[in-house]
């Protein structure tokens, strides 16, 4: 098999393609492999929603849910237990990409509940527990970037766990979580960690930007105000890309790069178009830079290898334009930080939410398959 062109024209310029996605089917089917070999895929990210999207109808479940049912599993290990299973089948699949680019890419990440959001200890333990359950050492855990979840980052870091720090949206969070990625390194050196077997990337949210950003644009809705629309998302990534590429030019990392480190990428997620008369590729055109990833629904992923087009980095000299354009947004009443905090808390509430549509999803197959066993012994009773 060939790969697509405009996606082997993407990585080539350095950025990592992984797909938002996984199922059982996917799995089975032979439809991961085939992206791998035809679509650039190196990596998978997936999350409550992804997993209760493909629980809710994929048969392939279906042994397996009858097995946790008759163990009496309750919906939570239940949940456990099917996720890794998915999660460790990707890793193994994905096992010659982490061999092929020295552990860099070819990497799965694995959601912790969201209910540990708030929980810095809890999420430290469900880190943990479910890194040692997946067994594989391309699996990433993904850790909110909350308070808490800043706090456990370089806990989990020296236990020799790589994290995909999520629901990034501001450029204070990210300052965090890259501060608390350097713990992370130093605190895993001084447990003896080989800091070459660790790997991190910063997951910035897009699209959501431009929809709380959209939203109030309209709603003052000047004619300089319809301008903006549809640009906050990429400036804020382009900012972020700055506070990076100054992070990692440190002489504190330089240390730790020197000791086997590597530099936490960036990784730009909500990458589907939200406002159909905009481009369906332009989170992914315009956020072509090396040492990055973009995750993408296939979607996405299909629209580029249909349509899309390489220009060569799209970072250089757009730094000061994207902070113009908040000095733009500023001058109309709108603050950033208040954009931010507002897709934080709503962030967390659909993390929260889509755990929940998860959980009723697994119990409702786990119920299922208690009746359908059920059944079966009052038949096999009244054949005696």
């Amino acid at each position: 098999m060939t790969q697509n062109a405009p996606l082997a024209d993407l990585s080539t310029s350095g950025v990592s393609v992984w797909l938002d996605d996984l199922s059982r089917t996917r799995l089975e089917s032979g439809s991961l492999a085939e992206l791998v070999e035809t679509r650039s895929i190196v990596g998978v990210t997936t999350n409550p929603t992804i997993f209760a999207s493909a629980i809710a109808s994929d048969a392939a479940y279906t042994e397996q849910t009858h097995e946790l049912a008759r163990a009496g599993v309750s919906p939570e290990e239940a949940i456990d237990a099917l996720t890794v299973a998915d999660v460790r089948a990707a890793c193994d699949l994905l096992e010659p990409v982490w061999q092929r680019t020295d552990a860099v890419d070819g990497r799965v990440s694995l959601e912790v509940p969201p209910s540990l959001a708030h929980d810095g200890e809890g999420t430290i333990e469900a880190a943990s527990r479910l890194a040692a359950a997946v067994d594989r050492p391309n699996v990433m855990i993904k850790i909110p970037a909350t308070e808490e979840g800043v706090f456990a980052i370089p806990r989990v870091m020296e236990r020799g766990i790589s994290v995909n720090v999520t629901l990034i949206f501001s450029l204070d969070q990210y300052r965090k979580v890259v501060e608390a990625y350097l713990s992370g390194l130093e605190r895993a050196r001084e447990a003896g960690v080989d800091l070459s077997t660790l790997h991190s990337v910063a997951s910035v949210f897009v699209s959501r930007i431009d929809g709380e950003v959209d939203a109030r644009l309209d709603a003052i809705g000047s004619d300089e105000a319809v301008g903006l629309r549809g640009e906050a998302g990429l400036a804020n990534c382009r900012l972020t890309h700055r506070v990076r590429s100054q992070i990692f030019d440190s002489e504190r990392f330089r240390v730790l790069e020197a000791a086997g480190a590597r530099a936490q990428r960036l990784l730009w997620a909500s990458t589907g178009t939200k406002d159909p008369s905009y481009p369906d590729t332009m989170y992914v055109t315009g956020l072509v830079t090396p040492d990055t990833v973009n995750t993408m629904p296939e979607k996405t992923l299909e629209a580029f290898a249909d349509h899309g087009t390489v220009g060569g980095d799209s970072m250089p000299g757009t730094y000061a334009e994207a902070d113009a354009h908040f000095d733009a947004l500023s001058g109309l009443g709108i603050d950033y930080a208040d954009v931010m905090d507002k897709l934080e808390r709503e962030g967390l509430e659909k993390f929260s939410a889509s755990w929940d549509e998860l959980v009723a999803t697994v119990t409702g197959r786990l119920a299922g398959s208690s009746e359908t066993d059920a059944s079966g012994a009052d038949s096999g009773r009244s054949d005696e």
